[in-house]
């Protein structure tokens, strides 16, 4: 793949088109080796040495995601009245112009994909696939067992809208009881319209896991790394892409 050096510096980070083109005149940049000043020459990143400073540049058409999002933050790549997820990536992380996978209400918290691979994000969030997604819940109200049954054969929810079949845990059942439970659907405040459909309601959300793909419990709320080589590999396995 060939493409023009400064884009491909520019795509990378090292600052606007114009900003590129003053760090190529002044020297900065080698390619295999060898000064190279001009804007308008094609290198191939897959086979070509660039360096800036002496440092090699690691090119990569798209970036892979884990946040662990927390409750004050919008799903969004831009919003007028709140800050998003989008707003605490670091700089060299937003210039691959990434997005949510999917969104998660403002005050959930957990396991958010972002990417700028929207082939991949497509695939993730189509209802055709179903891919699981798991939430911990605190519910004020007893969940109780004909709750569980009820989750099994979809709730019909405010709107007269039928859900997917889900599968409730109970963790604790209390007056305020604790839970998982796993949606294949992303219907808007789905859970917590679910519960609110049998006379509870969540007082807490946090998504724990999609698929098997599990939150990193070393991540803090507002952390965020990238996915590792076998995550993405099974990620890929869940929409039959190839990398």
């Amino acid at each position: 793949m060939m493409m023009r050096i400064d884009k491909l510096l520019a795509n990378m980070g090292y600052g606007t088109r114009k900003e590129v083109k003053a760090l190529l005149k002044g020297g900065s940049v080698r390619v295999n080796g060898q000064p190279e000043k001009s804007a308008k020459t094609h290198v191939n990143p897959d086979e070509d040495e660039v360096t800036v400073h002496g440092e090699t540049v690691e090119y990569k058409d798209y970036i892979y995601l884990m946040m662990n999002k927390p409750g004050d933050l919008i799903s969004a790549t831009e919003d007028a009245n709140d800050m998003t997820v989008i707003d605490i990536l670091q700089p060299e992380d937003q210039v691959f112009q990434p997005f949510p996978v999917g969104r998660l209400d403002k005050d959930t918290e957990g396991l958010l994909l972002i990417t700028n691979d929207g082939k991949l994000s497509h695939k993730l969030t189509s209802p055709k696939k179903d891919v699981g997604k798991t939430y911990y819940a605190v519910i004020k109200g007893t969940v109780d067992d004909k709750d569980v049954e009820d989750f099994k054969n979809g709730i019909k929810l405010e709107d007269g809208y039928v859900t997917k079949p889900a599968e409730l845990k109970i963790l604790s059942a209390e007056a305020q009881s604790e839970i998982e439970i796993t949606i294949t659907e992303g219907k808007f405040h789905q859970v917590k319209r679910m519960f609110e459909a049998v006379d509870k309601r969540v007082t807490y959300l946090k998504r724990i896991r999609m698929g098997d793909l599990a939150l990193d419990p070393t991540l803090e709320l507002g952390e965020y790394r990238e996915l590792r080589e076998e995550e993405l590999d099974y990620l890929l396995s869940l929409t039959h892409l190839s990398q």
